[in-house]
């Protein structure tokens, strides 16, 4: 996953190839690896060419990126592409009986507009690949500025620092026992701010953090009205004698 839905961080698909290149050796299983970039790709390519997560890695088959996040385009679109033709299963492939000849499609598309597409075509050519490292760059900078000045109010600990996708988490240190994110997502709320607060996957459920997410929009003087709003709910929470809000009180992000 190249974005973690959790805490924005890239997961290590160069290093998940390599264990699958081992586990090969022993085993003489071939293990392909698709490649859910959802977000991330539409950041990593522009921001970390470096990054080797993509088809340089001969195990990747295939990638996926959803052009209503990071893509800069409204919900509705998403993207797959194959390594070549070998990597697409078959069962992907629908064949349509259309006007008395058969036509192999593996698109989702069924009956409905194609004003995304047209969006995503247009900010290709209108943005290029300078337009999307600008954009998306500004992005980063604002997600990690935002992290630090957080990270310096005292009660926060980050646990990521927006760096990878302009996404970070932060949860509250330890020694605060009063009160816990879920008061914090609702207090953020009164003042209009929709920020997250959930645990962790099994395994670590006894994590719970907060999450913000920087796009195209959320510029430093946005970033700076969150931090004044959060500023000015903390020392409520901070008198509090005990916690009022858990992870049954339906802080979470609704689909």
């Amino acid at each position: 996953m190249l974005g973690s839905t959790y805490d924005g961080s890239y997961e290590p698909v160069k290093e998940i190839c390599e264990a699958l290149d081992a586990f090969e050796k022993r085993t003489g299983i071939n293990v392909p690896v698709h490649v859910d970039g959802a977000s991330g790709g539409f950041v990593a390519p522009f921001l970390d060419p470096d990054l080797e997560w993509d088809f340089r890695l001969p195990r990747v088959a295939s990638i996926n990126a959803s052009g209503h996040k990071y893509g800069l385009v409204y919900p509705g679109v998403g993207w797959v592409i194959w390594r070549d033709e070998a990597a697409l299963p078959d069962e992907l492939i629908f064949h349509v009986n259309y006007l008395g000849d058969d036509m192999p499609t593996f698109a989702l598309n069924f009956s409905r507009p194609g004003a995304q597409i047209v969006a995503q075509y247009y900010n290709f050519i209108r943005l290029g690949v300078a337009g999307y490292q600008r954009v998306q760059g500004y992005s980063r900078d604002v997600a990690m500025r935002l992290a630090t000045e957080i990270e310096k109010m005292g009660p926060f600990e980050l646990i990521t620092r927006g760096d990878a996708l302009p996404v970070f988490a932060f949860k509250l240190k330890d020694e605060v026992q009063n009160y816990t994110v879920f008061d914090v997502s609702n207090a953020v709320r009164e003042r209009g701010w929709l920020v997250p607060a959930y645990t962790f996957p099994e395994n670590r459920t006894d994590l719970a953090v907060l999450r913000v997410v920087v796009k195209r929009g959320f510029s430093h003087d946005v970033a700076d009205l969150f931090l004044a709003d959060l500023k000015r709910q903390l020392p409520r929470l901070q008198k509090q004698p005990i916690p009022v809000h858990d992870k049954s009180s339906g802080s979470g992000f609704r689909h």
